[in-house]
């Protein structure tokens, strides 16, 4: 294999596909990126068994052939390599290493053969079907941080996808709760994706197709199955293994019948939140709000260091109600509010709360109390 390239080409797909190398690998191979030089162009492949991601770029091929070296390794070189370098890799006679060179610089690294590299065969896909990456980047970014990482309810440890038929139409939803918030976001469906089956996407794949959607403007294919998702933009193609288990009934656990409306402004409430939960210890960040008629005062006691107050203007003319919440859980949900207002409905003290971003209508939150 003799294939040349821009340094630039190649730095930003290893740096797509080496993130889903694991830093410590039982499997050697599995700590190694595949190279397949072919017809004009050079094909970079990873996978952790569980999810693969592969790019291609154009390169100068004037040897056709493929291998596998260190993933991690090859990217901090490709990094510290000078801007605009071309970089020429071939492999070696005796087909033990490949020799990386751009202008002074030579590196040999140990191969592994191309022939002992798992390929996560997608199978057939049962859906198919278009959206833009701003579409995709919202459901995620509404709804990542709600995902759980309690590694026992497995099931809760991705964000889960399906089809909602309403009286307005058919919308695409994700959903994510940790059991003390639930973030759910909607758009309407694109063509195709109506009565798709409800799927659950791993973490670690949420976080690679966010990463993956540079251009808003880009059209990205999804495929489904039952088991596995596929997902093509531009060169790069991210497969992935969903998990096997059944999400909860989560429609359950929205309030609907929360009474007591507070409207606020959205900027002024995350700085107050976060000015008082300084105080708060990392073992208790409860934050008390105490709601009355126009007002709204946050309180955190913290009996190793002190306390803290703050005062804040709001629109409520319900009963009085004093309710407390993690601080950090309160921060999560006010940085994804992206209108100035905030709707948030109580019922009581024990009960969830309904949290809606007045500008956006098809996001909401439920966020459980905590005891203060």
């Amino acid at each position: 294999m003799k294939a040349t390239l821009e340094r630039t080409d190649l730095l930003k797909s290893l740096t797509h596909v080496h993130r889903v190398v694991e830093r410590r690998n039982t499997i050697p191979i599995l700590s190694n990126v595949l190279l397949r030089a072919d017809g004009g162009q050079l094909r970079l492949k990873a996978t952790d068994l569980d999810l693969e991601i592969s790019e291609t770029v154009p390169a100068m091929v004037e040897t056709p052939g493929a291998t596998t070296v260190p993933a991690h390794m090859l990217h901090d070189i490709v990094r510290k390599l000078p801007d605009g370098a071309q970089v020429v890799l071939e492999t070696s006679s005796d087909n033990a290493t490949l020799e990386l060179r751009a202008g002074r610089s030579r590196f040999a690294l140990q191969m592994l053969p191309e022939t002992d590299f798992p390929d996560l065969a997608a199978g057939e896909m049962s859906h198919t079907f278009e959206m833009t990456a701003e579409s995709i980047r919202k459901l995620i970014d509404r709804t990542q941080f709600a995902i759980s990482t309690e590694e026992t309810r497995y099931y809760l440890n991705g964000i889960y996808f399906h089809s909602v038929s309403t009286p307005a139409g058919e919308y695409f939803r994700a959903v994510a709760t940790d059991g003390h918030r639930l973030a759910q976001a909607e758009i309407l469906a694109p063509e195709g994706a109506a009565g798709i089956p409800g799927i659950i996407v791993p973490r670690k794949t949420v976080g690679e197709i966010q990463k993956l959607l540079d251009d808003p403007q880009a059209k990205v294919q999804v495929e489904l199955s039952d088991t596995k998702i596929r997902v093509t933009t531009d060169s790069v193609i991210l497969t992935s293994k969903l998990i096997d288990g059944t999400f909860p009934d989560y429609g359950r656990v929205i309030p609907q019948d929360n009474d007591k409306n507070m409207r606020l402004d959205c900027d002024v409430f995350e700085k107050a939140v976060d000015r008082v939960s300084t105080i708060s210890s990392d073992r208790g960040r409860a934050v008390k709000l105490a709601i009355s008629e126009g007002r709204m005062v946050l309180t955190v006691t913290n009996p190793d260091s002190g306390s803290a107050t703050e005062e804040l203007a709001v629109e409520y003319d319900s009963d009085p109600i004093e309710i407390g919440f993690n601080s950090r859980y309160l921060l999560d949900i006010a940085s994804q509010l992206e209108s100035d207002t905030a709707v948030f409905r109580f019922s009581d003290p024990g009960s969830p709360t309904l949290v809606r971003d007045e500008g956006d209508e098809g996001t909401l939150y439920v966020l459980m109390p905590m005891r203060v």
